[in-house]
């Protein structure tokens, strides 16, 4: 087959992926699932595109999770997740190894799996899926300290997880003592650490002196610089992903040039990474061997829904030290358990042992990959159920709202979009009444598919949405203003409501 015909194959595949991502969000499903589908219909099951090789699926794979990570740092915003970052490292180190130890003792004792395969299933298994829970999570309405610590564990937990499935997937060792992974784990996580807290300051400080001669070359440069913390930390023994993830999360809440455009650069090239990861992985996958593993997936995959993954939540949450306000509460808990999402983290990380020649491994990769499919569709469209039934979502919560103009970045200031749920403070209101602070101003209402310019005596509407421009430096005052209000009115002041 010609070079041709591949970039055409190519784009086709890449257009259909596109289009499907419409399909994904009215459904609520993340979009992976339709990928892998592409994937299964290109394989050997559909037109017979052969592909069994687990190293090289190794390396796509984690070289795409790198990208995705980077997209994910970059686009996070330190504000929102910096109360949630201690309950989201204890998740992505004592949850993960409650989970991997819960999940391997379930399945070692229920299926009569042997101790080294059934740790590498909960290792490999213990990752949440950082594109999974940012393309499902980022459209829900979430209080801003639980959608933090779900962003910011997906974030952080690649690392040990891959670590501790690399030092398992060794078969020329004998299975690793407890004090042996800690200990590597830690000085692994220690590099990681240092070299993308190196890199990102760095490459931020170059970049906001260096007048390159085309707005494009902004992007490539963060891009490279993310790729330099992964490449740099593997090549010292540490963890690429926490230093890819850190670095790029301290690049993404710097003033860089073309911060906006840059960060549009990255989602792209995450989607790009994502439809390439996927459809290789569902390439991969041998639909002939999969009917088997469902009765055992499900079995595993339900241990981890129910048992292993709550029970990592709820230890977590008794091993941080918060304050009392801080503490999580059984809602915000029982929802941390439910929203795990599994995704392509966990099949690639399959594909370590499966590449190693551990026996076993491809059952492993097997299983995986129908827990995902199964469990992402029971969960991932369930979340906004859920969320309103354990009373933790925040419809009225201001959001960003991306733009790619750069008189915003210019000007140092900030575009939220806003939106009026039924029962809120806001109805009613005029906007002169909503006393934002003069640096700030609603510029446009869209109402019922119709958007206009306000007057101060206009009336705001349940069902609105609202665009509001401020300065970066008062955004934070007119987030609560505008929380205040929509719970307690336009009196919300007289109420002591100052809407934190």
């Amino acid at each position: 087959m010609n070079l041709d015909l591949w970039l055409l194959l190519a784009s086709i595949v890449v257009i259909a992926a596109i289009a499907s991502v419409r399909v994904a969000h009215r459904t609520g499903l993340p979009s992976l699932l339709i990928y892998l589908a592409i994937g299964l219909l290109l394989g050997e099951a559909g037109l017979g595109l052969q592909f069994e090789n687990a190293k090289v699926a190794q390396q796509i794979g984690l070289a795409a999770l790198a990208v995705i990570l980077a997209e994910g740092g970059l686009t996070t915003s330190w504000e929102h997740v910096r109360r949630a970052v201690p309950p989201a490292v204890v998740l992505a180190t004592v949850g993960v190894a409650v989970s991997i130890v819960a999940l391997a003792a379930a399945v070692h004792w229920l299926l009569g799996m042997d101790w080294r395969t059934a740790l590498l299933l909960g290792a490999v298994l213990a990752s949440t899926d950082a594109a999974a829970v940012f393309s499902v999570l980022r459209r829900l309405p979430l209080p801003e300290r639980l959608s933090g610590i779900l962003e910011a564990e997906s974030g952080f937990n690649d690392a040990p997880t891959v670590i501790v499935v690399v030092m398992l997937s060794q078969i020329s060792t004998p299975m690793p003592s407890v004090g042996h992974v800690v200990l590597d784990a830690v000085f692994e996580l220690a590099i990681g650490s240092a070299v993308g807290l190196a890199v990102g300051p760095l490459g931020g400080y170059a970049l906001r002196r260096v007048a390159l001669p085309a707005s494009g070359l902004y992007p490539i440069a963060v891009l490279a610089l993310a790729f330099v913390a992964y490449s740099g930390a593997t090549l010292l023994h540490g963890s690429g992903f926490l230093a890819v993830y850190l670095a790029t999360l301290v690049l993404g809440n710097m003033r860089l040039p073309h911060r906006v455009p840059t960060r549009g650069f990255a989602e792209g090239a995450a989607w790009l990474a994502q439809i390439g990861l996927f459809v290789m992985l569902g390439v991969l996958a041998s639909p002939f061997e999969l009917p088997q593993m469902v009765v055992p997936g499900l079995i595993i995959g339900l241990v981890l829904l129910l048992f292993a993954r709550p029970l990592s939540v709820v230890v977590s949450a008794l091993a941080v030290r918060v304050t009392r306000t801080d503490r999580l509460s059984w809602r915000e808990q029982a929802f941390l358990s439910w929203a795990g999402l599994r995704g392509a983290v966990p099949i690639v990380l399959a594909t370590i042992p499966w590449a190693a020649g551990i026996t076993g491994a491809k059952g492993v990769f097997n299983e995986v990959f129908v827990i995902v499919i199964v469990f992402t569709m029971v969960q991932g469209p369930t979340l906004p159920f859920l969320a309103r039934v354990l009373q933790v979502s925040a419809p009225a919560e201001a959001r960003d709202l991306g733009v790619e103009a750069a008189p915003l970045e210019e000007l140092n200031a900030d575009l939220l979009q806003v939106s009026i749920p039924p029962g809120s403070g806001l109805h009613g209101v005029e906007i002169f009444e909503l006393r934002l602070p003069s640096d700030a101003a609603v510029t446009m209402v869209v109402r019922e598919g119709r958007s206009f310019v306000p007057e101060g005596t206009t009336r705001l509407r349940a069902e609105d949405q609202l665009l509001v421009v401020t300065t970066a430096a008062c955004r934070k005052v007119v987030e609560r203003r505008l929380r205040a209000v929509s719970r307690r009115g336009k009196l919300a002041g007289w109420y002591g409501e100052r809407g934190e």
